[in-house]
């Protein structure tokens, strides 16, 4: 018996609220969601972390640079959470089991 907790399940939708998950697992949590937004075709998608300070929009912003699924990301436009959330265009064609700073994010030419 391990006392590790089940792993949380979570529908994989345009949206994710970042203020759920303890702040030591935000990070994962963008990475996993965005690889299973990709697998399910999302090419656009919402990531809620809020305003506060900056810290965790800054921390979430700084893994999406240069994240081999992330075409492109923007502060979300103020009706869609302004500097609280980050509007992130993925990738059309990625290898799925890419990881950030693995450099196996090759694109397709085009993509």
């Amino acid at each position: 018996m391990s006392d590790e907790p089940d792993p949380v399940v979570l529908p994989i939708e345009d949206s994710l609220d970042l203020h759920t998950f303890a702040a030591r697992d935000v990070l994962s949590v963008v990475d996993e969601y965005l690889r299973a937004a990709g697998e399910r075709g999302l090419r656009e998608v919402r990531l809620i972390h809020g305003r506060g300070k900056g810290v965790q929009r800054a921390a979430v912003q700084a893994r999406l640079a240069g994240h081999p699924l992330v075409e492109r990301y923007v502060d979300a436009p103020e009706e869609r959470g302004g500097w609280g959330a980050t509007v992130v265009v993925l990738r059309t064609s990625f290898s799925p089991s890419a990881r950030p700073g693995d450099g196996s994010g090759s694109l397709s030419p085009g993509g």
